[in-house]
């Protein structure tokens, strides 16, 4: 059959606004989900996806990293889950007249949910030089043309090699490989935009960067702080973990500038008290603390514990824990005397009471974790404020006992694991050392760009060719125009994806896209059915194996792919079976289990059925890889961002429907919002006080230290119950807002959560009257 492709909603002039919701999943989230499932898959194809979706015989959703519990429900995934399947899964494909019909310039023009909605990609197309169209070609012919590309370059660090978090281990193996071979270590990948402040951040203190909790320890915990993260949007299946630990007794206080859904009300769908009860209220406390306050607030809770201690000695810090595993108590100590609580109660907008609240939770449990995302990872400060959180936990002895630890909370589904096996543009000597030991070649040793600085390399012309293996680049970087800007100077860009995103229409001079196959479906090489395995955000490696047979025939596995072009650019440059790696997966988990620590015997563990957790020092056995052998306290200045008058404090979100920068559709329903994107969440005083009305249009701009004006215009004004001073808009289309050079310290991950903004009166956008697209997709 055939379809037009959805209209396209270039204003939100359809928009309409809501009360937010109090509650999250429940029976809406059950009837979303049917529907959704049902209609991209249909009933049949959608039964066989769903019921194999975390299965240890399925495959892994490519949603998110949240862990799987030890035994599995019927259905184990969520509504955003289902939607992620469905959107990877339907059967709607791009026919080869579209690429006859629309040019580079109109996909251009077009919002991210109308290029996601034109279907699988089928055929690998290409854009010369000088043209506006994609046309097809050959997989040999692709492969050529990258060759030519990259041979032709005068060093190999004039090529980039970007990675998303949704590659298997064995994909991104072959692809560092593959990179390193050629000659260098630009491998920016999407760790770089979210949780590279939470890896630098915990190697530095404890010495791994990965969550010291496992899945089974939120059910033991006593409290649980949830700082920064909306779960029932980005992870929602972390809700039944939150909601299994309030019934076993613990206490649930969130941190964060805006009320959200899941943490106010989980209705759990797979329980009748979800479905026709009231369901469990989850946040004992929510603390709505202003943009970027976190770190006076950690702050603030470890002077509590040490006020307390010296009230009553030897009662209140774990002593012997402190003793064998930690270095720099009293210069923490020394530090905070000098904290000042009235710069505290202002960085935060949280009352004194607010604070000694949670800081005897904190007092009165014995067993604590603190959990967190990117509204604490995007900040200028974002570094220290989680070394903060590692320093309120050593305090207490919460690392490495049942029930406690820190555990940022990772989106992509094994973003984790590809920093495992080695897609990091600075791995340390002794991965190298293991490469080329195992393959016999020398890897470079200087370190390569991050996502940020490949952007910076792009624009000023030290990158000439841009590889990416899935991902949005173009779209989930900050400062879009910058980024766009930069890419249009590259010689060759290159797309390995599953459907159309914004990177696929902001192009090189020349480029690419070569379509790939999905999580979901069967991937047949030479020597059979492979599967492939991931790490979730608890060093958990299992297997992964889709079960749908593929929607496009002419697409290849990412590792197919990979290695293809491997053998086209490098041929006899490096010792490397590149066409056995593609035939037989095992041969590259063979490979890992040689270079990297923790996959000894790779093959016949991963076949296990509920495969196997990486070692981890600290949550292990209170091992830290320190440079000194000990947990670090660190002192960190605290710093507060003073906002001129008449501005307001930015962060970026996701909405409901939406995983990263794909939108699966036009609506925010727990926040309200449907049938448009373009809004600005204010407070109704703050609104007031700057002369503006909810309802209302303005256009944002934000005023960086470098002086640019960068604009985002005609937003809908939403009076929201967010903390004074903030204003929300949602990602990727706030990126615009954010400057390049705006970046954590240490981790120059982008500051999208503290972006100072002023807002000045626009006009309503025009109805937009419905124009033939002239794209057709066919199903």
């Amino acid at each position: 059959m055939e379809r037009k492709a959805p209209e396209v909603q270039d204003s939100d002039a359809r928009l309409s606004v809501a009360a937010p919701e109090r509650s999250a999943a429940g029976l809406p989230s059950i009837a979303e989900t049917v529907h959704r499932a049902a209609g991209e898959m249909g009933v049949g194809r959608a039964w066989k996806a769903l019921r194999a979706v975390n299965q240890k015989d399925g495959y892994d959703c490519m949603g998110c990293a949240w862990p799987d519990p030890a035994h599995r429900k019927a259905a184990e995934f969520c509504e955003n889950g289902a939607k992620a399947v469905g959107w990877e899964a339907g059967m709607l494909t791009v026919p080869t007249a579209f690429w006859d019909v629309n040019d580079v310039g109109s996909l251009a023009s077009r919002t991210e949910y109308w290029l996601g909605q034109q279907g699988r990609l089928t055929e690998p197309v290409y854009k010369p030089e000088g043209s506006g169209h994609y046309h097809p070609v050959t997989w040999d012919e692709a492969f050529r043309i990258i060759a030519r590309e990259l041979n032709a370059l005068d060093y190999p660090n004039e090529a980039a090699f970007y990675t998303s978090g949704r590659t298997s281990n064995e994909a991104a193996f072959v692809y560092q490989l593959f990179a390193r071979a050629f000659g260098t270590n630009n491998l920016p990948d999407c760790s770089n935009m979210c949780h590279e402040s939470s890896g630098l951040a915990m190697t530095e203190t404890i010495g791994v960067g990965k969550s010291a909790v496992s899945y089974a320890d939120f059910a033991k915990a006593g409290l649980i702080i949830v700082m920064g993260q909306n779960p029932g949007t980005c992870h929602p299946r972390m809700l039944t973990a939150l909601e299994e630990a309030k019934q076993a007794g613990a206490a649930i206080v969130a941190v964060n500038p805006l009320p959200e859904a899941g943490l106010i009300n989980f209705r759990n769908p797979q329980t009748v008290r979800g479905l026709v009860g009231r369901g469990t209220d989850l946040a004992d406390q929510f603390l709505q603390i202003r943009l970027a306050g976190d770190m006076a607030l950690l702050q603030a809770l470890s002077k509590r514990m040490f006020d307390a201690e010296k009230a009553a000695p030897g009662t209140v810090l774990d002593h012997d824990f402190i003793g064998k595993h930690c270095q720099g108590l009293e210069a923490f100590r020394a530090h905070l005397e000098n904290l000042d609580e009235r710069e505290v109660l202002a960085a935060t907008g949280l009352s004194t009471a607010e604070i000694d609240e949670l800081a005897q939770r904190y007092l009165d449990a014995r067993r604590v974790i603190i959990t967190w995302a990117m509204g604490l990872t995007q900040h200028r400060k974002a570094v220290a404020t989680i070394k903060e959180i590692i320093n309120l936990l050593l305090l207490r002895g919460n690392i490495g006992k049942a029930g406690a630890g820190p555990s940022p909370i990772r989106g992509h589904s094994n973003v984790q694991g590809d920093r495992t096996m080695g897609i990091w543009e600075k791995m340390p000597p002794w991965f190298h050392d293991a490469l080329q030991r195992e393959f016999a070649f020398e890897p470079p040793r200087a370190d390569g760009v991050d996502a940020v600085d490949s952007i910076r390399g792009m624009r000023d012309g030290g990158i000439k060719v841009l590889v990416a293996l899935g991902g949005n680049l173009v779209h989930a970087i900050s400062d879009t125009e910058a980024a766009e800007a930069a890419v249009r100077r590259t010689r060759l860009s290159v797309q390995i994806s599953t459907k159309l995103n914004r990177s696929h229409a902001v192009t090189g001079a020349q480029a690419l896209i070569l379509p790939t196959l999905g999580r979901t479906e069967i991937d047949r090489q030479a020597s059979g059915p492979q599967f492939v395995t991931v790490e979730d955000t608890v060093c958990a490696v299992h297997r992964s194996e889709g079960n749908l047979e593929p929607v496009p025939a002419n697409a290849r596995s990412e590792v197919a792919i990979v290695c293809g072009l491997a053998r086209a650019v490098l041929g006899s440059k490096v010792p490397v079976d590149w066409e056995g790696l593609s035939a037989n997966y095992d041969r590259i988990r063979d490979h890992i289990s040689h270079v990297v620590p923790g996959f000894e015997n790779f093959n016949a563990r991963t076949r296990t059925r509920d495969g196997f957790v990486l070692p981890h020092g600290p949550r292990d056995s209170r091992t830290f890889p320190t440079a000194s052998g000990k947990a670090m306290f660190t002192v960190n200045e605290l710093e507060t961002i003073h906002i001129p008058a008449g501005r307001l404090l930015l962060q970026t979100v996701r909405s409901h429907d939406q995983f990263n920068t794909t939108t699966y559709s036009m609506n925010d329903r727990y926040r309200g919002v449907k049938k448009g994107r373009m809004v600005l969440f204010v407070h109704p005083q703050d609104l007031a006080d700057l002369g503006l009305a909810d309802g209302g249009y303005v256009d944002v701009h934000s005023e960086g230290a470098d002086g640019v004006d960068r604009v985002l215009r005609q937003l809908r004004l939403v009076a929201y119950p967010s903390a004074r001073g903030c204003a929300t808009a949602y990602y990727p289309e706030a990126n615009v807002l954010v400057p390049l050079d705006s970046t954590a310290e240490g981790s120059n991950t982008p500051a999208s959560k503290s972006v100072i903004i002023r807002l000045e009166a626009a006009a309503a956008p025009v109805r937009a009257t419905p124009a033939s697209t002239g794209a057709v997709g066919t199903a």
